[in-house]
């Protein structure tokens, strides 16, 4: 068994993990294998709320915990529940979208409804950034706020992420927590909750510390999570505010760059 010190690889899903296509490579399941033969645990910490991970956390092998939702769920596979999950309130939210229209215009929005059959509801004019997941089309925005939800997800037709993370930032102030989590997705959470909220929450639960915990990224939203683990590891493809606060920066998500550094820390070809 090839020890390391780590004990704990914390890996994001798009951009990191997952290839364009949603697939995970061989290279990179045989590389994750060889983390679980040493003795330490792989926990995905991801934007996508628990619904939308079910399959892939079961191609994965993943049967343990998941931290979903950008740090809001904490989701146990095997059992198909949710150990933890903060909701945002839907006033709240419904007065930040308001605050940040009165500053860029129109957005278009979308929600992540709360729980494990959770449904991602989207209003006229919102386009989903990956077209594989599955969303309900409503007729109003209203009907956005139907169940309780974990986030709000924002488009604008004519500003770039960077400078709509940026207007909502200063217009939501403490009302929520404004991130990106890739192209086409500048997210409202709950005021407080990062990546990091989830990550340290299920590391708790398996005994792992930040020290010994090395962590994979590509957007600003994994920032939290990158200060809270003991080393940071970005991809070749990730935000360049993210490669700004990174230990180390590897090949993309196409080129198995994942693999790459959990070979040479815990062995393979």
């Amino acid at each position: 068994m090839n020890r390391t010190a780590y004990s704990l690889v914390a890996t994001d899903l798009d951009g990191t993990l997952l290839r364009g296509d949603d697939t995970v490579s061989e290279r990179s399941l045989a590389a994750l294998a060889r983390v679980a033969e040493a003795g330490a645990r792989h926990l995905v910490v991801t934007g996508r709320p628990a619904p939308r991970v079910r399959s892939l956390l079961t191609g994965l092998g993943c049967t343990g915990l998941a931290v979903c939702g950008q740090g809001a769920q904490v989701y146990d596979a095997g059992a198909d529940r949710l150990l933890w999950s903060v909701t945002l309130d839907r006033e709240l939210a419904e007065t930040a979208l308001g605050k940040i229209e009165a500053e860029v215009g129109e957005v278009y929005a979308a929600v992540d409804q709360d729980g494990v059959d959770g449904l991602t509801l989207i209003e006229p004019g919102y386009v989903m950034p990956h077209p594989t997941l599955p969303a309900v089309r409503v007729g109003r925005r209203d009907e956005l706020w139907s169940a309780p939800i974990s986030k709000v997800l924002l488009r604008h037709s004519g500003l770039s992420d960077d400078e709509l993370a940026a207007a909502a930032r200063s217009a939501v102030g403490s009302l929520a927590t404004v991130t990106m989590s890739g192209p086409g997705t500048v997210e409202l959470q709950p005021c407080g909750i990062t990546k990091a909220t989830g990550l340290a929450l299920a590391a708790e639960r398996l005994g792992v510390s930040p020290r010994g915990t090395i962590a994979f990224g590509d957007m600003p939203n994994d920032i939290p999570m990158f200060h809270w683990a003991a080393r940071g590891v970005a991809m070749a493809n990730a935000h360049r505010e993210l490669k700004a606060v990174a230990d180390e920066v590897t090949l993309s998500n196409e080129d198995d760059g994942i693999a790459v550094v959990l070979e040479r820390l815990f062995g393979g070809d």
